[in-house]
């Protein structure tokens, strides 16, 4: 069969489920599988995932994918990877065996190490280094974590008997049978251990986390032919030619080519990336430097701006407190009212991501009166998302000195038109939304693509990008203006909640 006749299959393990997508040449949706996995809080502050279910969970829906198009592994033309970022998992070179759960990039346990770090001067070092703020949200205190609180497993890390690696090396080991243990750039960014500017794990830091070298997978690009799959899926091997963690696969996606292009993606959490072009920019303002994509030896920088709570608030509205039968109605529950009521909501249930960088912060919500319904609610838990993406822009345009023309967006919680429409008119800045949704998995299957000459450069994947939305700035700016003053006080009532006595 013809390459050009054939899909791209892309492999999106999220958060909370995994999910596979065949892509056609047009890189419309062809197929979508998808399976929630467990999420585990054994502490509080603590949220975990089983490796293995990961794995389970995503090789079943790449079948499922598979069959609901009819096709077998003969109509594959490559596959991308990407993968839900800084979640941290060790396992055994050997057996292929974790030595314990992942560590999801929510978990918190390390912060109080975080602040020792902070104390001891080593912020503006490893912000140089690696471009990131010291917090837990990293990789690298967790494997310290780990190798720390496990039993037997430091030794047997220094023997060279284990292995760490995101969750995009887990999926290359498993899908290659072990033959493979890579990363890519943009999620060795993510560790606090690799070194942005030489592309190379860095020694210092690797001896400050009592990390030993023989861990860490190799680092890669984001397109190019990495290896043919092993793992019994497949009756006949098919090229993994594309991976990124899956913000920088989404800004890939939605095509922020352009130096100074803006994305953000609303799903679990919320992360605004701006594409700064061949060189880092450092943040003043408490942002990022991160790696967008590395394609033909040359090297994409961006800008982050992480919200840890986004879409997994209105799932905590749901699955936590039962205020809501399902994520759809939140919308209509949001119009129901023509206001927040005077409520709300911060939702630091992970602590406060950028630009505040607080691992203390609690959730809150402020402003409640015997008038307040769920719908009140429901709507400063909405309001609260935009609210913290609106601080995360303010931070982008103080360090790249200009307002964008438009944020591009994307994720699951976009299809909220409400949820779009509040965030124009607090942010002051056109929303666009694109016709297809799902980015992230677009974002690899682009990379994947592009190696093995299914599309034949960017240019003509410029063309693919359309329309569905824009959502325009309706509200009037005083009103958007004593709104953000309300939310601001509700931040600092949320602020340094938890800590240590």
């Amino acid at each position: 069969m013809h390459l050009k006749n054939k899909y791209v299959l892309a492999i999106d393990q999220g958060t909370t489920s995994s999910r596979a997508i065949l892509f056609n040449r047009q890189g419309n949706i062809v197929t979508v599988a998808q399976k929630a996995f467990q999420q585990y809080f054994p502490n509080p502050g603590w949220v975990e995932h089983d490796p293995n279910e990961i794995w389970y969970t995503q090789s079943s829906v790449i079948k499922e994918a598979m069959a609901k198009a009819d096709v077998s592994e003969n109509h594959i033309a490559c596959i991308g990877i990407a993968n839900q970022r800084e979640t941290t998992i060790v396992w055994d070179r050997e057996t292929g065996f974790p030595v314990y759960n992942a560590i999801v990039w929510q978990d918190r346990r390390t912060s109080d190490y975080c602040e020792e770090l902070k104390e001891k001067g080593y912020a503006e070092c490893i912000q140089q280094k690696t471009g990131l703020v010291i917090d837990a949200y990293f990789s690298a205190t967790k494997i310290r974590w780990i190798l720390d609180n496990v039993k037997g497993v430091r030794e047997r890390a220094g023997r060279g008997e284990l292995c760490f690696g995101t969750v995009d090396t887990w999926l290359m080991w498993k899908l290659t049978r072990g033959e493979r243990f890579i990363t890519d750039v943009t999620n060795a960014s993510r560790t606090m251990l690799f070194n942005i500017h030489t592309q190379e794990w860095d020694k210092e830091l690797l001896e400050l986390f009592n990390i030993p070298p023989v861990m860490m997978p190799e680092v890669v690009s984001c397109s190019d032919v990495f290896a043919e799959v092993a793992t019994p899926l497949f009756k006949s091997p098919i090229p993994v030619s594309g991976m990124a963690g899956d913000q920088q696969a989404a800004l890939f996606g939605q095509l922020c080519i352009e130096e100074g292009m803006i994305k953000t993606t609303y799903g679990t959490g919320c992360f605004m990336i701006a594409n700064t072009g061949d060189k880092p920019v450092v943040s003043q303002n408490n942002l990022l430097t991160t790696i967008g994509w590395k394609i033909a030896g040359k090297v994409t920088y961006a800008l982050e701006g992480s919200v840890f709570v986004g879409g997994a608030a209105i799932q905590w509205l749901r699955d936590g407190i039962g205020l809501i039968p399902n994520a759809s109605i939140s919308e209509q529950l949001a119009k129901a009212v023509s206001d927040n009521g005077g409520v709300y909501f911060v939702p630091a249930l992970t602590g406060l991501g950028a630009p505040y960088w607080d691992q203390y912060a609690r959730g809150t919500i402020v402003g409640i009166t015997r008038g307040t319904t769920a719908c009140h609610l429901t709507r400063a838990a909405l309001e609260g998302i935009c609210y913290q993406v609106y601080d995360v822009l303010m931070a982008m345009e103080n360090d790249i000195n200009y307002k964008p023309k438009e944020i591009r967006v994307d994720g699951g919680a976009i299809a909220n038109n409400f949820l779009m429409q509040f965030q124009a008119d607090i942010s002051r800045c056109p929303v666009v939304r694109p016709r297809v949704l799902e980015t992230t998995a677009l974002g690899a299957a682009y990379l994947a693509g592009l190696a093995v000459g299914y599309w034949k450069n960017i240019d003509e994947l410029k063309e693919q990008w359309s329309l569905d939305k824009v959502f325009s700035p309706e509200m009037k700016k005083e009103e958007a203006s004593r709104l953000l003053s309300e939310w601001h006080k509700a931040i600092g009532s949320a602020r340094g909640w938890a800590l240590p006595n």
